[in-house]
């Protein structure tokens, strides 16, 4: 069945060649690089099929059965002669394609493109709990679960996601966190309506192609509408998103027509003081954006949201000079703030995210919430036979399926020395990648790592947004995500 998917993905990326008289094989030569390597990611990824068999033994609980952790279950199988390997997650679709959801939000997927049962992605022989991890105990091994069982292990990997706390934000009246998939009823009387949307779960991101056509339609009609987007002062996943969902509207408004789009403002309202952290892709989405009339203010942060009188309300933050220091010979630099309303017909939420509560206050979290490990082993700081990766794992960058991708490698590679008794010899470089939708037919495909410079796997100029990797982004990431990643091969 996966295997057919990937090939009606090539057909269909063939197709969309053809129509620009490109052929599949002319294509891969523009990317200079043979076909598995343009799909999955160059010579890394075809070294990345080569696993190790090991007869290291233990009992390994895995918390987390997202992608992340579904994937890592899937190696580990690979690897070990005789894996013992437990799945904890309550959550029947916890495995899905997330990048996708932006895609859903423009109206350009269905749900159903980007929802999987996670069921078929289980590793043979690998023990599924859904159940929830309510209680850490590290020092004696032990996790206790929403069933009131408890599971010893002599290996944990928590690769448990993120949480969506909505409820930071004044106004909406919600209280409790949500996933991305799973129950959302805690913030469905609210987003998704009144021109509130969000594509960061699953039924939001349909909401969210449902009140963006309300709101072209609106500016077709001849109505000025405000289209207000936003990015808040927590660490997220996909930081691209965001910008990527601002870009599809612009690119909706104008098949709509020049009225609409002339009718429409769009403004970027990010917490931080610039559009991407590496300097190079900053620069080119600020003139991407500019080309496109579409406007930003930085350092807003979204506090309060007013559904009936629509005015979103954000925390404007900047330093201001102080008193002069004379014995450091600087002046102290003293914090400002104010609140701006701004009124909108059309607001993107991207909500602060957090760990999950039960692990962030645990003894494995911190005082931050995520899971502290070192950055490059990704072993816990304190407790060695405990790892973590994905979203929930405190490195300094990569919260992105592309990070999750090379991290899940590097912790099957570290916890099987772990088990063996050997040195961690497997570093994660920081790399993450995101294909950042600029248009219908556009992306810029942004690579990098923690040097904070470009680091594209292909030789073509990464700032430049190009057709070739929108076929890439709609066409092959995905089946290649569930062939690949999922069978913990690629």
């Amino acid at each position: 069945m996966q295997n057919k998917e990937l090939e009606q993905a090539l057909d269909l990326m063939s197709d969309e060649l053809k129509k620009h008289g490109i052929s599949r094989r002319d294509a891969m030569k523009m990317a200079a690089v043979g076909s598995s390597a343009f799909l999955l990611g160059g010579t890394q990824a075809q070294a990345a099929t080569e696993v190790k068999a090991s007869d290291a033994k233990g009992k390994i609980l895995i918390v987390g059965g997202g992608l992340a952790g579904m994937s890592t279950a899937a190696r580990l199988t690979n690897t070990l002669s005789s894996p013992d390997i437990t799945i904890l997650e309550p959550n029947p679709t916890s495995v899905s394609y997330q990048p996708g959801q932006t895609l859903v939000g423009a109206g350009l997927w269905t749900d159903s493109d980007v929802k999987y049962d996670s069921a078929e992605y289980l590793p043979s022989g690998v023990n599924w709990i859904k159940e929830k991890a309510t209680e850490f105990d590290p020092d004696n091994n032990i996790v206790r679960t929403s069933g009131g069982k408890e599971l010893k292990y002599d290996f944990l990997i928590i690769a448990a996601g993120v949480k969506l706390d909505f409820s930071k934000i004044e106004g909406l009246g919600i209280t409790d966190t949500i996933t991305s998939r799973g129950d959302d009823s805690a913030v469905s009387n609210v987003i998704g309506k009144n021109g509130i949307a969000s594509i960061y779960y699953g039924n939001g991101a349909t909401q969210t192609w449902t009140e963006m056509q309300k709101f072209i339609s609106e500016a077709k009609s001849g109505k000025k509408v405000q289209g207000v987007f936003t990015h808040p002062n927590t660490p997220i996943k996909c930081g691209g998103a965001p910008k990527k969902i601002m870009y599809l509207t612009d690119a909706r408004l104008r098949e709509a027509g020049d009225a609409a789009r002339a009718n429409a403002e769009l403004t970027f309202y990010p917490n931080g003081g610039k559009m991407f952290g590496v300097p190079e892709y900053h620069d080119a989405i600020k003139a991407q954006f500019e080309a496109r009339d579409m406007r930003w203010h930085y350092k807003h942060n979204l506090i309060k949201v007013d559904p009936v009188a629509k005015v979103a309300t954000f925390n404007k933050h900047w330093k201001e000079k102080g008193a002069y220091d004379e014995d450091l010979e600087e002046y102290t630099m003293v914090a400002k703030n104010e609140a701006v309303d701004v009124p909108f017909d059309f607001l993107h939420i991207t909500p602060p995210m957090i760990a999950a509560e039960e692990i962030g206050n645990s003894p494995v979290g911190s005082k931050k919430g995520w899971v502290p490990v070192n950055k490059e082993t990704l072993q816990h700081v304190k407790y060695n036979n405990i790892f973590s990766l994905g979203d929930i794992a405190a490195v300094p960058m990569g919260k992105t399926g592309g990070s999750a991708r090379k991290q899940y490698k590097v912790v099957v590679d570290n916890l099987i020395a772990a088990m063996e008794g050997k040195e961690l010899t497997s570093k994660y470089d920081g790399y993450t990648v995101c294909p950042l939708i600029t248009s219908i037919g556009t992306v810029m495909l942004a690579e990098f790592n923690w040097t904070k410079k470009p680091t594209p796997s292909f030789p073509l100029d990464p700032t430049v947004e190009r057709w070739i990797w929108w076929l890439l982004k709609v066409y092959a990431l995905k089946p290649m995500t569930q062939i690949g990643m999922l069978s913990g091969r690629a």
